[in-house]
């Protein structure tokens, strides 16, 4: 892994794939990669507008990328549902790397269409309902991986799965983490499934440590808070890696071989900077029995089942 960079990703011509949240930041930077290596890839975006120019940029960059764009709302379930339904009606059949990238990060108190707290909703439960619902397409497709980015500020918290919506009290940053962490037992947990299942499918994790992209003032701008926008702004890009650079951990969990299910990868440099390497990550994130709880929660609130992958015994 010394070293890996994105002029090592294989070649992926007739591979397929998905990109959520890939109309800036980290999850472009993913989707322009595997584009350039030859995958034929869908930048799954809620802004049709800021999806448009990602997409307008993308060939830009590689003139010969096979990419489309398709509007996903992860706050809102009848959006996905209606994403995954136009999977199996235009692409249907396989379905090799689906990266669930799209994150909102420290937000005020916010809730989702459906009425879910918005980071746990968005970061979490839009994903899980978005992977079930393409999971047949990647159980058919040999060797199908599903990487999931979360964050080294899931140490901040473990899931509460007494209060997953944080009815009781809201703070913004412990439900960010909790929401990161929750990406980690829903990877810890599909890889326990897959197994049992015997199933061709990798799911994996990674994160990007601190990479300057816009996630980080996007609180603050919902707040109208300006000076701490900028401040927070300006401080990113001192200190925060590029977004390419912060793209690398995602695509050598998606494109490396040899990548191990339930796998955590991030930045070799402190967690903060540099090529890929395993990453620590917080004991609670392989708890069987969390992992477990909060998978049977997600199909409660979501109505998606995963019923090709059966609870491990």
């Amino acid at each position: 892994m010394t070293d890996w960079s994105a002029h090592d990703i294989p070649d992926l011509s007739d591979r397929a794939a998905v990109v959520t949240g890939a109309n800036s930041g980290i999850g472009y930077c993913t989707a322009r990669e595997l584009a350039r290596r030859g995958a034929r890839v869908v930048l799954a975006c809620r802004s049709e507008e800021r999806g448009s120019a990602a997409l307008a940029r993308l060939f830009s960059d590689v003139p010969s990328a096979d990419a489309a764009l398709w509007r996903l709302d992860l706050g809102d379930l009848g959006s996905v549902r209606e994403f995954a339904e136009r999977y199996d009606r235009e692409r249907g059949g396989r379905l090799d790397l689906l990266v669930n990238n799209a994150g909102v990060m420290a937000l005020p108190h916010r809730r989702t269409a459906d009425g879910f707290e918005a980071q746990f909703g968005v970061n979490h439960l839009g994903h899980f309902a978005l992977t079930g619902l393409l999971l047949p397409h990647l159980l058919r497709t040999p060797g199908a991986r599903v990487v999931t980015v979360s964050s080294m500020l899931h140490l901040l918290g473990n899931v509460d799965v007494t209060d997953l919506n944080s009815d009781r009290h809201y703070r913004r940053w412990l439900a960010y983490g909790r929401s990161k962490s929750a990406n980690l037992l829903f990877t810890h947990e599909l890889a326990r499934r897959a197994a049992a299942a015997g199933a061709d499918l990798v799911a994996a994790a990674a994160h990007p440590g601190y990479a300057a992209t816009n996630l980080q003032a996007a609180g603050p701008r919902l707040e109208g808070r300006r000076v701490r926008e900028t401040v927070m702004t300006a401080a990113t890009r001192v200190v925060g890696q590029s977004a390419a650079a912060g793209a690398l951990p995602t695509l050598y969990a998606a494109t490396a071989p040899g990548v191990r299910p339930d796998s955590f990868t991030g930045p070799r440099v402190l967690g903060w900077r540099g090529t890929p390497t395993p990453s620590p990550r917080a004991s609670w994130t392989r708890d069987d029995r969390v992992s477990t709880r909060l998978w049977e929660a997600s199909e409660q609130l979501t109505g998606v089942r995963y019923d090709d992958t059966p609870k491990p015994a």
